[in-house]
């Protein structure tokens, strides 16, 4: 009772964060709540959980990259302030997480902070980094830090810098926490240094920042930079590196989209040729421009990301989840028979041959030759047929609990920790329970007053898109500009919460 009662908690507070924000968001909440329902009928969730907290409900940018990419270099020009250390060797081996704060002192604080926070999208990470690495989950601190800074670039929006990504390195904890940073971004970049001579030596750390995210179904939230590009100027044909990290990246599958060129203004070599310099400054400029743009949009993006995952989980929870569960209940009631079939035949065969069935046959009698001892006594014959049955009911559970724990060492040897592991086996073991028939391969709670609700949400999406672009545009051109909302930061009052919220433009 109080694990549900936890979860309509930091549901409430969310909507109360969002009421002043985005109304629409608000109303998103509300379908999430009614796709909760079919999900704990299911199985798919415990009472603790929400398809809602699997989302950042805050407008989030990543920055990842190879050591001495210029990652915080990069940050503290975008913020306007020195809050991340810098420096050619790998000076934090944490994630930070760069939240707004009205304070002029930044503040170091932390991973707890975070942990134990259900508004930011960190919160309970410890248990996820406990299921990949036993042990790990009491040692947040020793990969999560929250920085503050009063940097007006941090209104409505979170930074996360990451430590520099080294694949063969990294433990299995660090690459579950990248891949939960990717999932959760609205925006992720992806630093490269372009004094390193030879990209196409750094296969394993290109395989991750580059091959693992091009086939995503969100791919265009990633853009790809080459950074310290200045250092380029001192080589003959400054060309050539730029071609060969572009052929690098091609052979990770990176062959459209934008690829960044750029580097520090504060920090660049000097660059004596006029000209070169002059060529070097203006495509520096064209990016970091487009880049910024793209950092200022993540509010907005953020609002259509949140539709756009509300959607997917109830998509995935009808075309994914109810014929996955199907198809594993299926197999289990398949497993149970043949089991039981091979059980019984065994045990058909020791007593049968104890019993000198085998004669019978021999004799071409009607009946066995124990037959009519044994019908003298109606009393034994039913307690025997009684006990006969125990015994083969017995067989028979203990058949299913053969099958279903090796279905369970299965699942969970081929599917990687998280969320979509987690739901499988709660829904599969909801499924298999003593009093659900091995030929019922109908997913527990999906009837139709959930397949209703399933329905209904994916036409809320429908709805909630459509409002969402008709603040954001304008096709007829019938509307005019002063009444369209325009995106502006705001510090909710008390909160310390990075949000965005619309405003009438003035």
């Amino acid at each position: 009772m109080r694990a549900g009662k936890t979860i309509r908690q930091r549901l409430n507070s969310l909507e109360g964060h969002l009421k002043e924000e985005n109304p629409v968001l608000v109303s998103v909440v509300g379908s999430f709540r009614k796709l909760d329902k079919a999900g704990y009928a299911m199985g798919l969730l415990d009472k603790n959980d929400s398809f809602a907290t699997q989302i950042s409900w805050w407008p989030l940018i990543s920055v990842l990259g190879t050591f001495s990419a210029g990652k915080s270099t990069f940050i503290n020009h975008y913020l306007g302030a020195r809050l991340q250390d810098t420096g050619n060797q790998a000076v934090d081996d944490k994630f930070t997480v760069i939240c707004y704060s009205p304070d002029q002192e930044a503040r170091v604080l932390p991973g707890l902070a975070l942990d134990a926070d259900p508004r930011f999208p960190f919160y309970q990470i410890g248990e996820e980094l406990e299921k990949v690495a036993p042990g790990e989950g009491a040692r947040v601190d020793a990969y999560l830090q929250l920085k503050t800074s009063c940097s007006d670039k941090l209104r409505g929006r979170i930074v996360i810098d990451s430590p520099g990504f080294d694949a063969d390195s990294q433990r299995s904890a660090t690459l579950r926490l990248t891949k939960h940073i990717i999932d959760l971004s609205d925006l992720v970049l992806v630093l490269f240094d372009a004094r390193h001579p030879e990209p196409g030596a750094m296969g394993d750390t290109l395989t991750h920042l580059v091959g693992d995210t091009v086939g995503r179904a969100d791919s265009t939230k990633f853009l790809y930079i080459l950074n310290q590009i200045d250092t380029a100027a001192r080589e003959d044909n400054p060309e050539d590196v730029f071609g060969a990290w572009q052929r690098a990246l091609a052979q990770e599958g990176l062959t459209a989209g934008r690829f960044y060129s750029i580097y520090n203004p504060d920090a660049a070599v000097t660059i004596e040729d006029q000209a070169l310099r002059d060529r070097f400054e203006s495509k520096r400029d064209a990016d970091l421009g487009e880049i910024h743009n793209r950092m200022e949009a993540v509010s907005v993006e953020r609002a259509y990301r949140i539709i756009g995952a509300l959607e997917k989980s109830a998509r995935d929870l009808e075309d994914y989840y109810v014929p996955k569960i199907k198809s594993l209940t299926s197999s289990w009631g398949r497993g149970v028979l043949w089991l039981d079939v091979v059980i019984y035949g065994l045990l058909a065969t020791v007593v049968l041959g104890l019993t000198g069935w085998a004669g019978y046959w021999k004799g071409l009698s009607f009946a066995p030759p124990w037959w009519d001892t044994f019908t003298q006594n109606t009393g034994q014959v039913v307690t025997s047929l009684v006990a006969l049955a125990a015994v083969l009911i017995a067989i028979h559970f203990v058949s299913r609990r053969i099958v279903r724990k090796r279905i369970v060492n299965k699942l969970t040897s081929t599917l990687q920790p998280g969320p979509e592991r987690d739901r499988l086996l709660r829904a599969f073991m909801k499924n298999t329970r003593f009093w659900r028939s091995i030929f019922d391969v109908k997913p527990a709670g999906w009837g139709r007053f959930n397949r209703s609700r399933v329905r209904t949400t994916l036409e809320d999406a429908d709805r909630y898109i459509q409002s969402l672009n008709d603040r954001f545009t304008d096709p007829s051109g019938k509307q005019k500009q002063s009444s369209r909302p325009a995106m502006r930061a705001v510090q909710q009052p008390g909160s310390g919460d990075p949000v965005a919220t619309a405003s009438a433009s003035e």
